[in-house]
Formats: structure tokens, C-alpha cells, sequence
């Protein structure tokens, strides 16, 4: 993997989160502004035609999207995808830089609505909408897991 392809202030996400572990290495950048992710399509992350797996593209969105929800709720962690819809507009090609980006995150009494895209350089890959349960407690996780999640930060 080329190293160099990942953009400045973006850091590796740690391992440790359940499925999202499958498609490392997976990084994160929080600003002020929101949260983003990305990764370098790699072999691991290809379908039979060579292009970035649409599991992974749909992954990536998830986490973009519940995060950013969780981010504007200032929550750490812990919020139920309830729909997920993602447009494959074209393909992410081996080699290349994904990254999500967030047009909007609104919220409500106990929903959480984003919409956004992943993209590489030549523009977009695909568009997502996801509405997201915001319950009342702290999270939920399997075992002792208050501390971690994509929004977790490092050290943490």
C-alpha cells in the first residue's frame, strides 16, 4: 500500500471495533468541522472485477455516516443503523484513495439523519443517506467497551 496516498491529518482507526475490523486499514480525521474516514483499496478490499467491494464502499459509509451523527449529538459511540441507502456511481479502483465527506447531519428526539459521499480524485464513488437510533443510554457494546468506538481518540 502506498503510503503516501493518505492525506495529512488523518490517523490508522484502531482495531477492535467488530466487523469494521475487516475492512483495515481504515483511517480517521476529526476537526472541529466533523469527522471523516478513508482507506487505500487494497487487494482484501476487491470484488471479482478488481474494483473496491461494494460491502466495503456500504461499510465505509456506515461508519462515516453513524459517526457523524454521533459527532453532532456529541456521543462516543453507540448508535443503531436503522436504514442505510447508498448510490454506486463508479468505481473505486485498486490503489486509490476513498474518502468519505458529509453534506448534512441533522437531529431529532431519538433520530440522527446524514447524508454524504466517498470519493476518490477523479470525483465521486458513491452518495449515502442513513437515519441512525440515538438511545438514551451511554452505548451499547459487547463486554466492557465505554472506551472505544470510531469516535474514540487515541489514548483515550
Amino acid at each position: 500500500m502506498n503510503e503516501s496516498l493518505i492525506p495529512q491529518g488523518f490517523k490508522l482507526l484502531h482495531t477492535g471495533l467488530g466487523f469494521t475490523d475487516a475492512i483495515q486499514p481504515v483511517y480517521r480525521q476529526i476537526t472541529d468541522e466533523g469527522i471523516s474516514f478513508g482507506l487505500v483499496v487494497t487487494d482484501v478490499h476487491t470484488n471479482s472485477m478488481g474494483i473496491c467491494h461494494g460491502g466495503v464502499l456500504m461499510t465505509l459509509a456506515d461508519i462515516a455516516a453513524a459517526s457523524s451523527v454521533n459527532f453532532l449529538a456529541k456521543k462516543r459511540a453507540g448508535s443503531p443503523t436503522i436504514n442505510l441507502s447508498l448510490d454506486f456511481v463508479s468505481p473505486g479502483r485498486l490503489g486509490e484513495w476513498l474518502q468519505s465527506s458529509v453534506d448534512h447531519v441533522s437531529l431529532k428526539r431519538r433520530f440522527g439523519f446524514c447524508s454524504g459521499a466517498i470519493s476518490n480524485e477523479a470525483g465521486l464513488v458513491s452518495r449515502f443517506n442513513g437515519t441512525f437510533y440515538l438511545p438514551e443510554h451511554k452505548g451499547m457494546w459487547k463486554g466492557d467497551k465505554t472506551d472505544v468506538g470510531p469516535l474514540a481518540v487515541d489514548g483515550d
